[in-house]
């Protein structure tokens, strides 16, 4: 599909990245001086509808910037401009509701890194789309750096054919760790209350249930959620038959309060979750934020983080079906 569109102009940004013919983020700006406020770009959004959600699956990631999004309310009127269904956010960051679709980024400390993933990777129904929103760029770091899935898995398959083919094969089981309550001076501080919506055990374990989790209960009050087998690649439909790196490995083997081994119990070799990090970080392209620019991300083709920052930073979301 060739860029075309009457209603915006292509530019560019610092990072960006040709990967596989594509443009990554593809740029998107107001086509005049005029056509930079907010009403003026949802009314583009929905007349061109069904050709963003092309460009999206396309090119992976589009940046609009230039128009004058201020605030949750501006972001909320983008998000809601396509139509596509909510769906709530389960997972380890504490986040807070801010308005109507929209929510806080992950809220734990901006000193640390969070490390790339595709958003609510283990659930059972994760989301299509990612939708970001900054309000406030930090005035150092802050990246939120994003990564090819597809990428890894070609080189990956190159480096260790064997390995992942019987990774794959066999599936792998996650553990994860969370409290009972939040506690914001950690990345994955979310507790379990929060993340379940309810402070009833037996209404946790149901929904715990439904989103393909077992529980087991910590004499502390938290809990242990369990997770498996998944599949360390998938395969999307209109996505160029690309066997995405759609899993979370590196992110959860041998830490603190998460891991990640074969379904059959068996230790991942160290190596090769090793050298999958490094692979990640090469293949990371890095976006700059700017006030006022909202990204749109193909969730099952992208994984993305978040760099360290010095504060203030403020980043909004929204997940959508």
């Amino acid at each position: 599909m060739e860029f075309s569109c009457k209603d915006f102009k292509v530019g560019k940004c610092r990072g960006q990245k040709l990967v596989d013919g594509e443009t990554m983020p593809l740029v998107l700006q107001p086509p005049e001086a005029d056509k930079a406020d907010v009403g003026s770009l949802v009314l583009a959004l929905k007349t061109n509808k069904d050709w963003f959600e092309k460009l999206i699956i396309k090119n992976s990631a589009v940046l609009l910037r230039g128009f004058d999004v201020k605030d949750a309310q501006d972001f909320n009127d983008i998000v809601e401009a396509f139509g596509w269904e909510d769906i709530r956010y389960v997972g380890p960051a504490p986040r807070t509701h801010v308005y109507k679709r929209v929510w806080t980024a992950n809220e734990g400390p901006l000193s640390e890194f969070i490390y790339y993933h595709h958003e609510m990777v283990l659930i059972k129904e994760f989301p299509k789309k990612l939708l970001l929103f900054c309000e406030v760029p930090p005035p150092e770091g802050g990246e939120t750096p994003f990564v090819p899935s597809f990428r890894v898995t070609e080189r990956m398959l190159k480096e260790f054919p064997e390995a992942i083919e019987e990774i794959d094969a066999k599936g792998l089981n996650y553990t994860f760790t969370a409290l009972s309550k939040d506690d914001t001076s950690s990345m994955r501080g979310r507790g379990w209350e929060d993340a379940f919506g309810t402070s009833d055990r037996a209404e946790a374990e149901r929904r715990a249930k439904a989103l393909g989790m077992d529980m087991e209960w910590l004499p502390n009050g938290g809990v242990k959620t369990i997770l498996g087998p998944r599949s360390l690649t998938k395969v999307f439909e209109g996505r160029k038959g690309r066997r995405m790196w759609f899993n979370t490995v590196v992110g959860m083997h041998g830490k603190e309060l998460s891991s990640a081994c074969l379904a059959d119990g068996t230790e991942i070799p160290e190596k090769v979750v090793k050298r999958c990090e490094e692979i990640i970080e090469e293949e990371s392209i890095q976006f700059k934020w700017e006030k006022g620019d909202v990204l749109f991300f193909d969730n099952l083709a992208l994984l993305h983080g978040r760099r360290p920052a010095k504060p203030p930073r403020r980043v909004l979301v929204a997940t959508c079906k």
